[in-house]
C-alpha cells in the first residue's frame, strides 16, 4: 500500500511540476531534479518504499532516452559526423576533464580520485541532452549532429576509461585494466559494425504491424543489448543508441510513437533518481569547491559546443545553442563516483553537489540561450 501511495503522489506531482514548466515554455528536468532532492534521504518529504522503483526505473530511462535519440538518425549521418568531430572530441576531454584533475589535487584526493573527478567534470550527461533536445524541439537543427558527434564519444571514451578507473581504484595490475579496455573497445566495433552493415535484417525482424508487438521487440531487444553492453564494460546507453540506429524509415517512426509515453514515464524515474542520490545535509559542507567546479564546467562545454559547431559551418546562435546544451551532467559523473568513492571519501560529496548544480541550470541555460542572440542580428 506504502508503495502505492507514494508513487501515486510521486506522478501527480511530476504532472503538476510538468505542466508548470511547459506553461512556461522551459523543460521540466530542472524541476524534477530539485523533486527528488526534497523526496530522496534527508529531503524535507522522503518516500522509502518508493526508492526501489526509481532505482529500477532510471535505469530503464537513461535506456529509452538514447533509444529513441538513435532513432533520429540512421549511421552513415553519425559516421559522417564522428569523423569530422575526432578534434572536438580532444578539445573536449582536454578542456573537461583538466578542471577536475586540477580540483583533484587541490582537495587532496588519491590518484584514483583525482582520475575520478576529472571523469566527472568531462562526461556529459546523453540522457537529459537527449531530453532536453527534444523537449526544445531541437533534433533537427543544424548545431546537433555537432552536439551528438560530443556525446557519442564520450560515451565510446567511457569504454577505455572505466576499465582503467576501477582496476585503480581497486589496487588492480595494469595488464587487468589493458584487458578489459580491449574487449570493451572490440565490442563497441563489433556491435556498430553489425548496426552499420546489417541493421537492415534487424530493422526487419523488429519490425511488425501491430503497435503492441513493436513496442515489445523493439523495448526487449534494447533492454538484452543495454545489458550486453553493461557486462564487457560498455555503456548500457550505447548499446540502446546503436539499436536506435539501426532502425529507420516508417519503422523509427512508428516506434517513436508507440515509446514516446514509456520514455517519459522512466525519463521522470531517472531525474528524479539524481536528487534522490544526494542528501541535502552533504551539500553544504562541500558547495564552495561545487559550485567553482561548475561555473569552469558551464564555461568549458560552452566552449566545446561553439567550437564543435563552427566546425560544422553553424552560426554564431548555433554554437551558442550546441554549448550551452553540453552542459549537463548527471548518470556517467554518479557511476564514476560510486566506482571511486570507497578509494577517495571526499569525493561524493562533491561530485553529487556538482551534478546537481550543473544539472539544474544546464536544462536553463540552455532554454535561454536561445534568446541571448537574437535572430535579426545573426542568423542561423
Amino acid at each position: 500500500m506504502a508503495l502505492l501511495l507514494e508513487l501515486g503522489v510521486i506522478l501527480v506531482g511530476l504532472s503538476v511540476l510538468g505542466a508548470a514548466a511547459r506553461r512556461w515554455s522551459f523543460s521540466p528536468v530542472p524541476l524534477y531534479l530539485l523533486a527528488g532532492l526534497a523526496l530522496g534521504n534527508g529531503g524535507i518529504a522522503p518516500v522509502p518504499a518508493a526508492g526501489d522503483f526509481v532505482e529500477v526505473g532510471a535505469s530503464i530511462g537513461v535506456v529509452l532516452l538514447l533509444l529513441t535519440l538513435g532513432l533520429e538518425f540512421n549511421t552513415a549521418e553519425l559516421t559522417h559526423s564522428l569523423r569530422r568531430h575526432i578534434p572536438s572530441a580532444v578539445v573536449d576531454l582536454v578542456l573537461n576533464a583538466t578542471p577536475g584533475a586540477v580540483a583533484g589535487w587541490l582537495l587532496g584526493l588519491s590518484w584514483p580520485g583525482v582520475l575520478a573527478l576529472a571523469g566527472a567534470t568531462w562526461i556529459s550527461s546523453s540522457g537529459i541532452i537527449s531530453r532536453l533536445l527534444s523537449d526544445l524541439r531541437r533534433l533537427g537543427n543544424r548545431e546537433t549532429p555537432a552536439v551528438l558527434a560530443i556525446l557519442v564519444m564520450e560515451d565510446f571514451a567511457m569504454a577505455i576509461y572505466l576499465p582503467v578507473l576501477v582496476v585503480l581504484a581497486s589496487g588492480g595490475t595494469w595488464w587487468q585494466a589493458l584487458i578489459g579496455v580491449f574487449i570493451a573497445i572490440g565490442s563497441v566495433t563489433a556491435a556498430f559494425t553489425v548496426s552499420h552493415r546489417w541493421g537492415h535484417h534487424v530493422n526487419r525482424w523488429l519490425a511488425h504491424p501491430d503497435d503492441e508487438q513493436l513496442m515489445l521487440r523493439v523495448l526487449g531487444s534494447t533492454l538484452v543489448v543495454a545489458a550486453l553492453a553493461e557486462l564487457v564494460s560498455v555503456s548500457a546507453a550505447v548499446g540502446a543508441f546503436l539499436v536506435g540506429l539501426t532502425l529507420t524509415g516508417t519503422t523509427a517512426e512508428r516506434a517513436r510513437a508507440v515509446l514516446a509515453p514509456l520514455r517519459d514515464l522512466f525519463a521522470a524515474a531517472f531525474f528524479l533518481a539524481i536528487g534522490f542520490a544526494v542528501s541535502p545535509a552533504d551539500l553544504l559542507p562541500v558547495l564552495p569547491a561545487a559550485l567553482g567546479l561548475a561555473a569552469a564546467g558551464v564555461l568549458t562545454k560552452v566552449t566545446t559546443g561553439w567550437y564543435a559547431a563552427r566546425r560544422d559551418g553553424i552560426a554564431p546562435r548555433g554554437r551558442l545553442r550546441a554549448g550551452t546544451a553540453l552542459i549537463a551532467r548527471g548518470e556517467f559523473s554518479i557511476v564514476i563516483m560510486s566506482l571511486a568513492g570507497a578509494s577517495s571519501p571526499g569525493l561524493g560529496p562533491v561530485v553529487t553537489a556538482y551534478v546537481l548544480i550543473l544539472a539544474t541550470i544546464g536544462p536553463l541555460l540552455t532554454r535561454w540561450s536561445g534568446d541571448w542572440l537574437r535572430p535579426r542580428v545573426l542568423r542561423t
